[in-house]
């Protein structure tokens, strides 16, 4: 039988979901790879694997997309990985940093500024290492990782989904388990539940990676039982809706 082929974003708010398939019968089917959002988000655009935990903002760019999963990178409160940092208040910025790295974080921003924070500003792309290069009245979309590193860097940092939720009364759902083809009612039944079983074992998850990745004042289990909202419900749904459609003005 023809493994399916998986992306897997390679951020410590994923490592549930990776501990969960690697730990279940589910890996001897499939092919895994860890992958940064943009890169997960263009394999599966490119037809290069058949599932992907992709931004939400490419869900309309595919052919044929399907949400297989009750699970979702998510945040119904500060997410504290997905931020605009700067060294001056949202009013005196004149340029924002996008990060490379997710297409999802890079529309919401977007939207924020012109919907509800009313900024007017130029939007420059960034490479490797651009978050040790912002200069007064510049800010920086920063995401994963990094953005935990370097939050107490910066005297403004803006929460992105803290700052969706109070503009919208709705949660924020980052990205998504999307395929682009079907996959079959027995696939997605033994998929949920190798992502279920990672979930429900986070003291197991902690033990199991390096998190030095993150600064010691972090704590993974309060960032991930707190911060990250994996649940994929209605409201939940309701607010990638409504994301999706403001979208649409800036394509």
């Amino acid at each position: 039988m023809t493994k399916i082929k998986i992306s897997a974003v390679s951020y410590t708010n994923t490592l549930p979901f990776i501990y969960g398939i690697e730990n279940s019968d589910i890996i001897n089917h499939i092919e895994l790879a860890k992958d940064i959002p943009s890169v997960c988000a263009q394999k599966l655009l490119d037809n290069k694997v058949d599932l992907g935990l992709i931004p939400v903002a490419v869900i309309p760019k595919l052919n044929h997309s399907e949400i297989i999963s009750d699970y979702c990178i998510g945040a119904s409160g500060p997410v504290r990985s997905v931020i605009l940092a700067s060294y001056k208040p949202l009013n005196e910025i004149d340029t924002i940093y996008l990060d490379y790295h997710s297409r999802s974080s890079v529309m919401l921003t977007r939207i924020l500024a012109k919907k509800f924070w009313k900024i007017n500003v130029k939007w420059t792309d960034t490479s490797d290492g651009f978050e040790n290069r912002i200069k007064e009245n510049e800010a920086a979309v920063i995401i994963g990782d990094k953005a935990l590193v370097v939050e107490k860097k910066f005297p403004f940092v803006y929460d992105l989904a803290e700052e969706w939720i109070k503009n919208t009364k709705l949660p924020f759902v980052f990205a998504a388990w999307v395929s682009n083809k079907n996959l079959g009612s027995t696939f997605k039944t033994e998929f949920n539940a190798a992502l279920k079983n990672g979930l429900d074992r986070i003291d197991d998850v902690i033990k199991t990676y390096d998190f030095s990745v993150i600064s010691n004042h972090i704590s993974p289990k309060t960032y991930l039982e707190k911060n990250i909202d994996f649940q994929l419900d209605e409201k939940k749904i309701n607010g990638m809706n409504l994301f999706l459609e403001f979208a649409k003005d800036f394509q």
